[in-house]
């Protein structure tokens, strides 16, 4: 169904290429499973196979050929939204491909109810979460049932049962599909599996074969560079002293349907709060963060005011925020200018561009970066800056192994220095791994 001969890609304005020297041959109905480390091209093949590498935005090489139609989920599912009502969103690829009216809508509710969407059709788009837009636009991809179903980390932004509901719709494809899968969370979808493929950064397939060929040695080899395999458990990196005093506490916190128990921020410790997708996390890091005024309660601080009554400049000082898009707070047009545009030291910026791997990108235009990388990037913005307080929501999204323990130690540092660090995380092993206090929040 898919053949790849020699195929390579170079974004436009890059020097490296972003994958080459790609030979593959895919059957119809294979789940294959794609791994690397960050930047070794798995979304720009995915891209490529959807035919979503435009000839103005790049230089290819080799041949590509794919027989049948394509659906994909984009690592970011935001950008791929195009309705302001649920329901029409589902619908949209249905009605492009001229199915017949009276089967659109049945077809709409059964992928909803498949991938556990808990809305109506007529909730709006813009209300969702991340986890919930990820769940919405997977229902989209499978609606069509395309010959070919491209998925970028769609597990990624979603809490535990609704990872696993999407491994189940998964696991419902029927043989006639293809599907090529990229993903971090490998244990739960391995079972799916047929064949694993590795890609080298820069340098074509390093090694393929079914999911076994990651046990042994070559799955030792694999891990140290940066792949995630399954039984190679993250190094944990604790407070190394008690807290230190408050520096932002809530009372009644509350917006709209939503209300929180109190927290308290305390120097020297990292709390991690999880919770179901919709249950107001990122919204609270917002409010937190003094970017959005709670309706109801309130932020106090060890400054007096609250923080959303701040000057920007007086809140960039204090409080750093990593949003979940991180495309949403670039504002320079290269890498190594967003990290320099507080002021930081340019040793800090070579000492973050290099821990976190971002060297040979520093000339790079920032919103040309791949979702792992730009991840990576919204963290050392924040990291660069140095405030007492840093809020990051889902810091370790798109990482591979290697820069995942990278980003965790980063702020382990900053935290036993004495700064307070709030994550907002789906990932069980980040808690494991940093967090000295967890917070729940409930479903709504």
């Amino acid at each position: 169904m898919i053949q790849l001969n020699g195929f390579g890609w170079r974004h436009a304005g890059r020097r490296a290429w972003a994958i080459r020297g790609v030979d593959l041959r895919l059957e119809r109905g294979e789940r294959v499973l794609l791994l690397g480390p960050s930047g070794a091209g798995k979304s720009t093949l995915l891209a490529a196979l959807a035919g979503l590498l435009a000839h103005d935005s790049g230089e290819a090489e080799g041949d590509l050929k794919v027989d049948g139609r394509t659906g994909i989920v984009f690592q970011d599912p935001q950008s791929q939204l195009v309705m302001s009502r649920c329901g029409d969103e589902v619908a949209f690829g249905l009605e492009n491909l001229g199915w017949p009216a009276e089967k659109i809508w049945p077809r709409v509710d059964e992928v909803l109810r498949q991938v556990g969407f808990g809305y109506p059709r007529d909730h709006r788009t813009d209300r969702l979460s991340g986890g919930e837009q990820q769940r919405l636009v997977l229902a989209g991809a499978l609606a069509p049932q395309p010959d070919l179903l491209l998925l970028d980390e769609p597990t990624a932004n979603l809490d535990p049962a609704g990872a696993a509901l999407v491994v189940e719709s998964l696991r419902g494809l029927g043989r006639e599909q293809t599907m090529v899968l990229v993903e971090h969370r490998i244990e739960a979808v391995l079972p799916l599996i047929d064949r694993v493929i590795v890609l080298e950064p820069g340098g074509g397939v390093r090694a393929q074969g079914p999911p076994q060929i990651l046990t042994g040695s070559l799955g030792v080899e694999l891990s140290s560079s940066g792949v995630w395999v399954p039984g190679h458990p993250m190094p944990a990196r604790k407070a190394i002293a008690e807290p230190g005093q408050s520096l932002l506490t809530t009372t009644d916190l509350g917006v709209r349907d939503l209300s929180y128990p109190d927290i308290t921020l305390r120097e020297g410790e990292a709390t991690a709060v999880t919770g179901p997708n919709g249950s107001g996390k990122s919204t609270l890091a917002l409010m937190l963060g003094g970017l959005l005024k709670p309706a109801r309660g309130g932020v106090g601080t060890r400054w007096g005011e609250a923080p959303h009554r701040w000057r920007p400049k007086t809140l960039t000082g204090r409080i750093g925020s990593v949003f979940q898009n991180p495309e949403h707070q670039f504002v320079t047009s290269s890498v190594r200018d967003e990290l320099a545009l507080g002021g930081t030291s340019p040793q800090r910026v070579d000492e973050l561009l290099q821990r976190l791997h971002l060297e040979p990108l520093a000339r790079a235009n920032p919103f040309t970066l791949s979702g792992g990388q730009a991840r990576r990037l919204s963290v050392a913005t924040a990291l660069a800056a140095r405030p007492p307080v840093l809020l990051l929501d889902e810091p370790t999204f798109g990482q591979d192994r290697k820069t995942w323990i990278e980003v965790v130690n980063l702020l382990a540092d900053l935290r036993d220095e004495g700064h307070a660090i709030l994550t907002v995380t789906h990932d069980p092993q980040v808690v494991a791994a940093l967090a000295d206090r967890a917070l729940e929040l409930a479903p709504r």
